[in-house]
């Protein structure tokens, strides 16, 4: 870690008033295990207030900034006054030289920028934190928009995730509330997406898959890229002439309906999550410009989000509930994308909640409705029921928001739900075709046949690391206690079996036998003889009448003759 950057984070703590986790940071703090409620963190006495925690990451530059917009997405786990105040993070930052910028162009595409384009502005058209735009044109006369990582911002960046792995784990050892929240994932996630942001090729990806999704359309404009004029720092694509869309009067000026862009939008936006199962994370007004021929073009592809074809059929059944009211199939849905669990004794607790918060939003429009307020009941609701989100249906209910944004800037009537649910009837239809079920059908035979295949090798592999003492095996049984007593019972039915045939035997031989030990005389009704040997016969013959009677009682006593 730098010990400069640590010493800088450190006074702006100081500056904040956060002088115990300077303290930690640093390594001189004392550990306090006192745990935080996460139900009182909002208004415990000395917790910090969300404008504070705003402002200390505001101060803390660009990577951390990052790091608070996305804990604005995970409204699973911040509670409301949190994510409010989070979101208002901007990472408008002013634009570094065009000197520097050009070095990282021609650094990266190996040539002067004189032989790259014929004319490049120096002035950016927008400058953001991590990179910057800048107008050009190519020696075809086409005009390209120029987006560029910013100079060191990347070593900048690694240094900041070091830190940040330190504080979360100094976090999480101190706060209770740190381990709840699981404050070293959220740095995970945030170092999973910012490096992705930081990949130009991985963006231009985004804009090709997004360019072939949309080709068949009329509405939708998707900038083409220049791959030989790309690399991991420098993006060059399509530069879309037209008006922002939340410029409504300027719309109007060139003779576009405002309220037409807004079904134009929703109807994108239903497209990305039905058809194709990749949408456009990001679609705040300046990412979505209107062409002169009333096409929407979309730019900026840094934030993606992906839903597998498992994934898009709970959200079709999710959108379908909800439209219909049918909460039977909206909980139906949620379980099984593992949202609730089986284990939950308030499932039926949790549906009368959810039922009292949509129920009032149905049928009005985005004039009258705020997605971002039924988002915010539908999170205390998940914070109330201790429910965790996965991160692509987070990043979902964040582009709805968004997306309901942008329809009210132009003033639609229009409902996202009836929007959205022709396209997840069209999906749920094409799912549940014949065709696609024996396709579902053969592929599951043909990965049942593969394990099988492997079966005999992973069998091998196990038994062979035992044998090493790699591995060990424990075998646990259960439902084998019955058996048990009755194969006991039956035993010890045959040992008495056993037992009176001996006695019987014994006996009959003894008293058969000529040999006679021990005789003795004595009168009961005249002069009487017996033997020693007699008496064994005659009490083998008792026992074994005894037990016998006793063995028949049994067997008939249990009803299993």
């Amino acid at each position: 870690m730098s010990i400069k950057r640590v010493a800088g984070i450190c006074r702006v703590l100081i500056r904040h008033g956060f002088g115990n986790f300077s303290d930690w940071l640093s390594g001189s703090g004392v550990s306090h295990n006192k745990p935080i409620d996460i139900k009182e963190n909002v208004s415990l006495s000395g917790f910090p207030s969300p404008e504070r925690i705003r402002r200390v990451l505001e101060d803390l530059g660009p990577s951390f900034i990052k790091l608070g917009q996305l804990m604005s997405t995970r409204a699973d786990i911040f509670p409301a006054p949190y994510i409010e105040e989070l979101r208002k993070l901007q990472d408008q930052v002013p634009a570094v030289s065009f000197f520097e910028i050009q070095q990282v162009i021609e650094e990266e595409l190996k040539q002067p920028i004189g032989s790259i384009f014929g004319e490049c502005l120096s002035e950016s058209i927008a400058a953001a934190s991590v990179s910057q735009v800048h107008a050009a044109r190519l020696f075809t006369g086409e005009k390209v928009a120029v987006k560029v990582i910013r100079p060191g911002i990347r070593k900048i960046i690694e240094q900041d995730i070091r830190l940040m792995y330190y504080l979360s784990g100094k976090i999480e050892k101190n706060f209770e509330l740190g381990r709840i929240i699981g404050a070293t994932n959220i740095v995970k996630e945030f170092e999973r997406t910012i490096f992705n942001e930081l990949d130009m090729f991985i963006e231009a990806s985004n804009i090709d898959r997004f360019g072939k999704n949309f080709q068949d359309s009329t509405e939708i404009h998707i900038p083409a890229v220049h791959w030989g004029l790309t690399s991991k720092s420098v993006l060059v694509m399509e530069f879309i002439e037209g008006v922002k869309m939340d410029q409504v009067d300027a719309l109007r000026a060139i003779g576009i309906d405002p309220e037409e862009i807004a079904l134009i939008g929703l109807r994108s936006f239903s497209r990305q999550l039905m058809e194709f199962g990749f949408f456009h994370a990001d679609p705040h007004p300046a990412n979505t410009i209107v062409m002169a021929d009333g096409r929407v073009g979309i730019v900026d592809f840094g934030i993606t989000g992906y839903l597998d074809d498992e994934m898009m059929q709970h959200v079709a059944h999710l959108l379908l509930g909800f439209a219909e009211h049918d909460y039977d199939m909206v909980m139906e849905a949620l379980g099984n994308a593992g949202i609730l669990r089986e284990d939950m004794t308030n499932l039926k607790d949790f549906k009368t909640d959810l039922k009292d918060v949509s129920e009032p939003f149905y049928g009005r429009s985005l004039k009258t409705i705020s997605v971002r307020d039924v988002y915010d009941q539908v999170m205390q609701l998940v914070l109330k029921y201790h429910i965790k989100l996965p991160r692509n249906l987070l990043l979902l209910f964040k582009t709805f928001i968004q997306t309901e944004a942008l329809g009210k800037i132009l003033q639609s009537n229009a409902s996202l739900l009836e929007v959205s649910r022709p396209f997840a009837k069209k999906f749920l239809e094409k799912r549940y075709a014949p065709e696609n079920l024996f396709s579902e059908m053969a592929k599951d035979f043909k990965d049942m046949g593969s394990h099988l295949k492997m079966a005999p090798k992973w069998l091998h592999d196990i038994l062979k690391q035992t044998a090493a003492g790699k591995q060990r095996l424990e075998l646990h049984h259960s439902g084998f206690s019955s058996m048990d007593t009755r194969m006991e019972k039956g035993i010890n039915r045959l040992t008495i079996g056993i037992i009176i045939a001996a006695s019987t035997i014994a006996a009959s031989l003894i008293l058969n036998s000529s040999q006679k030990v021990l005789e003795f005389s004595f009168n009961l009704f005249g002069r009487q003889t017996l033997t020693i040997t007699g008496i064994l016969g005659l009490t083998g013959y008792t026992v074994a009448t005894i037990l016998g009677i006793w063995l028949i009682y049994s067997i008939f006593r249990s009803g299993k003759m």
